[in-house]
């Protein structure tokens, strides 16, 4: 019954990763697609670069957040799930509010120019450096979390750089919706199951 137990908790909190990691990676599979509809004769070289430097971004600054965190998670331990809770509300809602008003030209969002690319992944980023920090504060370990938030965001980055050379930017708006919600669906559950001290079933 304990194994069982475990094994419940070790697949709710991979399943909780990934949908964290899916929901992360919606600004920059967004800002994929958008390339995808208007970088002419792309190739899959470049559809590689692209996700190779997203989903590299999204692995290194949750660990960056998660190490800053470590330092004071023992003062805030009491009430860690609402903080977590919070950040990842208001990261999705951000999103959600985004994903309103996204006009951006497809010129300004190019970004096979390097600088552009690291700039663009960085900006992409942000929200998993508070992810990190949230982590930190659940005493959750940070290397797997890193590498699945890592390879789903290069995995969908890839597809959505294909996706837009065929469908253009209709989906754009959708994706960054769609990520919102997932986020804050996650963290209520993350706020539910500390409040009744157990894993939601």
């Amino acid at each position: 019954m304990g194994k069982n137990h475990n094994l419940t908790i070790v697949i709710m909190n991979i399943i909780a990763i990934v949908g964290i990691a899916v929901g992360l990676s919606m600004d920059a599979l967004a800002v994929s697609v958008v390339n995808g509809c208007t970088i002419k004769k792309i190739k899959h070289r470049h559809a590689f670069l692209i996700a190779g430097s997203f989903g590299l971004f999204q692995a290194i600054m949750p660990l960056i957040g998660w190490a800053v965190g470590l330092s004071f998670s023992s003062y805030i331990e009491s009430f860690d799930h609402w903080i977590a809770f919070g950040l990842l509300s208001f990261i999705g809602g951000k999103m959600i509010l985004s994903s309103f008003r996204l006009e951006k030209s497809c010129e300004e969002k190019n970004c096979l120019h390097p600088p552009t690319l690291l700039l663009l992944s960085l900006a992409t980023s942000i929200d998993a450096l508070a992810v990190g920090l949230s982590f930190a504060m659940l005493d959750m370990t940070i290397f797997l979390p890193i590498v699945i938030i890592g390879l789903i965001t290069f995995i969908l980055c890839f597809v959505g750089v294909h996706l837009g050379k065929r469908l253009g930017h209709f989906f754009e708006g959708k994706l960054e919706f769609a990520g919102g919600v997932i986020l804050i669906a996650v963290g209520a559950k993350i706020l539910i199951e500390h409040l009744t001290a157990g894993p939601l079933l």
